[in-house]
């Protein structure tokens, strides 16, 4: 192989001339279109970095929601505990006060019944007291015949 300068140089001018075109005609819009590429996947990029933390705001707001409706819940099944006890105390302590009311009326009426009782058997034993004496008063009796009377009106009381 023979070095020969004027196809060294035909050469250069044929690759420098090839160059200038494919810069030209091919590698600017290939470099164009890659540069969009590349603008594109970092626009998606970040578009897809603020979606993530959009989406843990989000989940972070949603959780503390969901906290807080926990403790709303807690709080509300707390008060209707403690409502719940309450209005059972007050049943409770109307009860007694309703039984101690009955207790007492029921004593009340005992107390009335009996002081009519007793108010009857003085009147009955009045009246007795009153046929002994004037049957005493009737027949002039002796200590014999007084304790049969007394004896006989004791069973007619004890009968009635």
């Amino acid at each position: 192989m023979d070095f020969t300068p004027s196809n060294t140089i035909i050469t250069i001018v044929a690759f420098g001339l090839l160059y200038l075109a494919l810069n030209k005609w091919a590698f600017g819009p290939l470099f164009g279109i890659m540069e969009k590429r590349r603008q594109l996947i970092l626009d998606q990029m970040n578009t897809a970095e603020s979606s993530r933390k959009q989406a843990e705001a989000s989940m972070a707001e949603q959780k503390a929601e969901l906290e807080q409706a926990r403790k709303e819940a807690y709080a509300i099944l707390e008060q209707a505990r403690t409502t719940s006890t309450k209005q059972a105390d007050e049943i409770v302590q109307s009860a007694k006060n309703e039984a101690n009311r009955l207790k007492d009326d029921a004593l009340k009426d005992i107390e009335s019944e009996k002081n009519k009782a007793i108010s009857a058997l003085r009147s009955e034993v009045g009246g007795i007291s009153v046929k002994i004496a004037s049957k005493i008063i009737e027949k002039q009796v002796d200590e014999k015949s007084q304790e049969q009377l007394v004896g006989q009106y004791l069973k007619e009381v004890g009968s009635k």
